[in-house]
């Protein structure tokens, strides 16, 4: 009996994001970039423990669409890691490795040029047919839906931008039926694409996004022709259609970007194929961790001590930290950097916010800020923040200038 095809999913690497890092001097690279790096080495080592037959790589290799050559270098190491070992990888072309100019290079173009082993780039929609140990698999393909290079200027000019997105959509719908036109019904099929699905729940990407989104509803993907669907494009891992076949997936990143992702796992799929169906499971890998310590001490009457004792509950070694202290006016002065940084001297990376409690009602003199002109607000502001009378006259001219332009705008 033949044994299940293997194969790992996975997507939205993103090397070169730096946010909550600093430089490594052993290495030369930012300590956030070997965070993505080293998740990627688990991935690779994963699949060859474990004689994956196949990996599949679901969009954005890459932070920028002009990744520098030290980071496409690391990238290259460990795709050739998983050639070497005899496993077969498709690197499908995501939003972030899609040039601007359809006549220049996708980031991940090199591969193909350089023909490299068992590694395919799908930089348009096909069908790939691999032959690998346990068996052959037909992988169709849907990189990032450029609009520009799908529908002519001619078309751009007579739509609204909603009409603009249901044809791009339609085009892509579209290009998937005629794919399922080219599969062989005697082996199995498996969809990988970078988009977006009607449903699906965002993570970080939004911050980060290239571009305006491609939106297909999950009808388009739901066929019995696909034994899994695997998509790249949105961080936050999930299973679209977990009651029924085929599994609509969404790998999710390998590792946190900022504290969106704070409480979202971050890992892979392993997939396993057979008689024409899926089994899958996620495998969640040990990435950066960040945490939120909100504390209150506005009823405190020693509050250094008190945060003290909430940070030192946590094990923060290693941790991206965001501090929140909620504080009295009174209190801020007592509660500085060089008082808290310490707290947190094991956090990988700290960041503190202050919330100061500030009594608006008592500096309006008890009036309603509704009830009050926006000069007289700013006069307010001005005194708060401990300006004098004499210094409000620039301040009060140039809003004066400011407001009256307005009201020529929207006259």
């Amino acid at each position: 009996m033949a044994e299940p095809i293997r194969f790992v999913h996975f997507s939205d690497l993103h090397i070169g994001i730096e946010n909550y890092g600093r430089l490594d001097p052993a290495t030369g690279l930012n300590r956030r970039v070997m965070d993505f790096l080293g998740r990627l080495d688990d991935v690779v080592a994963y699949a060859i423990d474990h004689d994956a037959d196949l990996v599949l790589f679901a969009g954005d290799a890459f932070r920028s669409r002009r990744p520098s050559p030290t980071h496409q270098r690391e990238f290259a190491q460990r795709i050739r890691a998983l050639s070497v070992a005899g496993i077969s990888v498709v690197l499908l072309v995501g939003n972030h490795d899609v040039p601007v100019m359809s006549q220049r290079a996708s980031s991940i173009e090199i591969f193909s040029t350089l023909e490299v082993p068992g590694v395919i780039v799908a930089d348009r929609p096909a069908v790939h047919r691999i032959i690998t140990r346990r068996g052959p698999v037909q992988v169709v393909t849907i990189p990032y839906p450029v609009r520009q290079r799908l529908l002519s200027r001619e078309q751009f000019r007579r739509m609204s931008q909603e009409e603009l997105d249901g044809a791009v959509s339609e085009v892509v719908i579209g290009m998937l039926e005629a794919l399922k036109g080219q599969l062989s019904e005697d082996e199995p099929a498996v969809l990988m694409g970078h988009f977006s699905v009607a449903g699906a729940n965002w993570g970080s990407e939004r911050s980060i996004m290239v571009g305006r989104d491609v939106t297909l509803p999950i009808s388009a993907l739901v066929d019995a022709r696909w034994a899994y669907v695997a998509l790249g494009h949105i961080h936050r891992h999930q299973s679209l259609n977990a009651d029924d076949l085929p599994p609509v997936v969404y790998a999710g990143s390998l590792a946190r970007v900022d504290f969106g992702e704070e409480h979202h796992p971050k890992g892979f799929c392993w997939v396993e194929l057979e008689d024409g169906h899926a089994s899958w499971h996620y495998v969640e890998l040990p990435a950066r961790r960040f945490v939120t310590l909100r504390i209150d001490v506005r009823g405190e009457s020693a509050p250094l001590s008190a945060i003290r004792t909430v940070v030192g509950a946590h094990d923060l070694s290693g941790v991206v930290v965001r501090l929140i202290v909620e504080m009295s006016p009174e209190q801020e002065p007592l509660l500085r950097d060089v008082d808290l940084v310490p707290l947190l001297a094991d956090a990988f990376h700290t960041q503190i916010n202050r919330e100061v409690d500030r009594a608006v009602r008592d500096r309006l003199d008890g009036m309603e800020p509704a009830t009050m002109t926006p000069m007289h607000l700013l006069e307010r502001y001005l005194g708060a923040i401990g300006k004098d009378e004499s210094e409000f006259a620039p301040y009060l001219t140039a809003a004066q200038s400011i407001f009256a332009s307005n009201v020529v705008d929207e006259g």
